[in-house]
């Protein structure tokens, strides 16, 4: 078999990976073993085992304890639709991060009073080490997590008021916008900026994915008179999802 000038390893987990995604070697098949690799290929152990580490780093196989390594079965992507900020459904986390009115989801949450940290602080134009209420949510659809979003709101604009707690008091779940009104902040605005990145541990067994997967991060900031009033990071498996913006034509 003739390669390229790529690492003997990289090579064969090229080859190995198109007959993944070809269907050659379907979901739940078992992945050539390492002598059969190193036959096949004309490579050695080592190249034999990297090729394998490639592919189980890239969640396409998946390690069986006593049994092997196997074709992992890919999810298909679903559709994390983005639409700003929406009248209905307001009593709805869930449903201001998915916007999907075909996934009923339940939700757990947390909150805590913390100091702003560098980044959080650039991004809510504090100085760092500003007192920020952090709020962590676990969306699950089906009973299964599929979505993590922490947001931040700086007590100086929410502090010894009814709404410091997003999901206590009269206006508990609410969303931002009608939580900001009550107290007589107007959100005008709202950015989002999606990235992709390796999933800390924590996410990735709280989503049930694989280590080594990736995260997509959609990092929001609503803003009043041009005054962030919070910010908050979504993140779900990057295989799991493909983020999809409805916008207005103005």
């Amino acid at each position: 078999m003739a390669f390229g000038d790529q690492p003997a390893y990289l090579r064969v987990a090229d080859d190995l990976r198109k007959k993944i995604t070809t269907g050659e070697l379907p979901p739940h098949t078992r992945l050539p073993s390492q002598a059969r690799i190193r036959e096949e290929y004309g490579v050695s152990d080592t190249v034999a085992l990297e090729a394998r580490k490639v592919l189980m780093a890239e969640g396409l196989v998946e390690g069986r304890s006593g049994s092997g390594t196997y074709v992992r079965a890919r999810p298909v992507p679903r559709r994390l639709i983005r639409t700003g900020f929406r009248d209905g459904d307001r009593s709805n986390p869930f449903r201001q991060e998915q916007a999907d009115d075909r996934i009923i989801g339940t939700w757990e949450s947390s909150s805590e009073r913390e100091e702003a940290g560098r980044e959080i602080a650039l991004r809510l134009c504090i100085a760092p080490g500003e007192r920020v209420m952090r709020t962590r949510y676990v969306f699950r659809a089906a009973g299964d997590a599929v979505m993590i979003s922490t947001s931040w709101e700086p007590l100086a604009v929410t502090g010894r008021s009814p709404v410091m707690m997003p999901e206590e008091g009269p206006l508990a779940g609410r969303g931002v916008v009608e939580r900001m009104a009550a107290i007589d902040i107007v959100v005008d605005n709202v950015t989002e900026e999606v990235s992709a990145r390796p999933g800390r541990a924590e996410e990735v067994l709280t989503l049930g994915g694989v280590p080594g997967h990736s995260v997509l991060v959609i990092s929001r900031t609503y803003f009043a008179g041009g005054r962030p009033v919070e910010t908050a990071d979504v993140v779900v498996l990057a295989e799991r999802y493909r983020v999809a913006y409805h916008l207005p034509v103005r």
